[in-house]
């Protein structure tokens, strides 16, 4: 566990340098451009993940990175750093406070620790397996709710305008669309919402570290074939993703449909 302490202070040392790299952009007011794929990124983008490779990896550490060419060396090793250096960069674009840096750390393909700083809302949340979850240096957890009725679950605000989560509105759940889906997996680990998922394709770097968090408070986190996440893929993009608090994880598979 001690080894486990030392990578949740790197992940802190990194999100406030992380923070200082962003500091000069102004949300809402900086220019982007597309990437190969349709997805849009910024300078800002570009310069923290330019100080989270600086900070993060050791000797012997793998890295993937959203914004680093993926390279076939991590697959060799054991400690690999997954990153998204603005996760919501359309939020982020468009001055919508619903962004966050992003770091989660897999030992063996399993999420081990993971941090995210969401700097429009000064919300810092770390956490490590045998560590549980802070929020801004406080203890937090998941939420305690037994009963899928009324439970708060964040939806993605790209797949309810394109009408993915139309079939939920009638069900027992409350549901909030928020943008960036490390954020999202942050307040549930954090005891601010209860659930979230995503059901079409998201990137090890969009949930890594998301995946860390709610694993450290307590919660499940599993694919849409009902199994366990690993990490370090060779193929890095993930089919779906769920994570819900400890005592709804059955609620919430009944209702995706997805078995045990």
């Amino acid at each position: 566990m001690a080894a486990v302490s030392q990578e949740l202070a790197r992940i802190r040392e990194a999100l406030h340098r992380g923070a200082e790299a962003l500091a000069p952009f102004t949300p809402g007011a900086i220019d982007a451009v597309l990437k190969e794929g349709g997805d849009p990124v910024t300078e800002a983008d570009l310069a923290v993940n330019s100080v989270l490779r600086r900070v993060l990896p050791e000797s012997g550490d793998g890295w993937l990175s959203e914004e680093t060419a993926d390279g076939e060396d991590r697959l060799a090793r054991s400690r690999v750093w997954i990153v998204d250096p603005v996760d919501g960069t359309r939020e982020f674009i468009a001055g919508i406070p619903e962004w966050c840096i992003s770091i989660g750390f897999v030992e063996d393909g399993h999420p081990i620790a993971g941090g995210i700083y969401a700097p429009s809302t000064d919300q810092l949340i770390l956490g490590a397996i045998g560590h549980g979850v802070t929020l801004n240096g406080e203890p937090a957890g998941a939420a305690s709710t037994q009963d899928i009725r009324g439970a708060l679950v964040l939806a993605s605000r790209s797949e309810t305008s394109r009408g993915e989560w139309q079939r939920f509105y009638t069900t027992p759940i409350s549901v909030r669309s928020v943008g960036s889906v490390a954020y999202k997996l942050g307040l549930v680990a954090a005891g601010l919402a209860d659930a979230t998922w995503t059901l079409v394709p998201k990137h090890e770097w969009d949930v890594a570290a998301g995946a860390a968090l709610v694993l450290a408070a307590g919660g499940s986190v599993f694919g849409v074939d009902g199994e366990p996440v690993r990490f370090n893929q060779p193929d890095p993009l993930l089919s779906g993703f769920i994570a819900t608090a400890p005592g709804i994880e059955t609620g919430v598979r009944e209702l995706l449909g997805i078995r045990s």
